[in-house]
């Protein structure tokens, strides 16, 4: 059965196994999540329930929302999302999510933002090479070089790899393993890297192509 939760990044570390290997992983706060609302298809067109995490000041929250939190029963949260999943479906309104929804095996992908990189070159974004460096090249080593032919098709091709915004793009990263459930902190141990900086929202999802079962090995 498929499970989701939202998370926050710690940080990457490492741990041994029980036959001494390394394994790198990464830590994220997971929960506690609050059921926001229950939405249905007689009422809002679609099945889902959408949940919040992470306490945000009251000062910075629109009027709108703190009505709307407070009629969750709920402080106010600065991530919002919904989740189409059966699990959830018996869950009332206000109702705490904990880490414990996953255990130690589980296959899960993780969706998040990548760091943002600002505004940069074609070397940079899209691993273009420069030019030599000796004499005779001028001041262009770094320049992007021909976008297109001037009479045929007279235009600049659309999709070719030019200068621009660099990262804080959605990327998720499936197919992870589940190491280690620290209930007492909330925190999930999952091998291997996952997008966005520390401290960046993630959610945390049962593996679309694993079908949310457990890992070997």
């Amino acid at each position: 059965m498929a499970k989701g939760i939202l998370a926050k990044k710690l940080g990457m570390t490492q741990i041994f196994d029980e036959k001494g290997r390394v394994v790198p992983v990464t830590a994220v706060l997971a929960g506690p999540m609050f059921v926001l609302q229950k939405k249905t298809k007689d009422r809002d067109g679609y099945d889902a329930v959408q949940c919040g995490f992470f306490d945000k000041r009251a000062k910075v929250t629109k009027e709108p929302q703190k009505g709307h939190f407070k009629k969750a029963n709920v402080t106010p949260k600065r991530m919002i999302a919904e989740f189409d999943l059966d699990n959830y479906a018996d869950l009332t309104v206000g109702a705490e999510i904990k880490c414990d929804t996953f255990s130690v095996g589980d296959v899960v992908d993780v969706g998040g933002y990548t760091k943002g990189k600002g505004f940069s070159g074609a070397i940079k974004r899209w691993n273009q090479s420069r030019l030599k460096m000796t004499h005779g090249t001028g001041p262009t080593h770094r320049s992007l070089g021909s976008t297109g032919a001037n009479s045929d098709p007279s235009k600049v091709i659309k999709g070719l790899h030019m200068a621009g915004r660099y990262g804080n793009e959605k990327v998720t990263i499936q197919n992870l393993k589940v190491v280690k459930v620290d209930t007492t902190r909330n925190v999930l141990l999952i091998k291997g890297a996952i997008p966005g900086p520390v401290g960046g929202f993630v959610v945390v999802s049962s593996a679309v192509k694993g079908g949310g079962q457990k890992a070997k090995g």
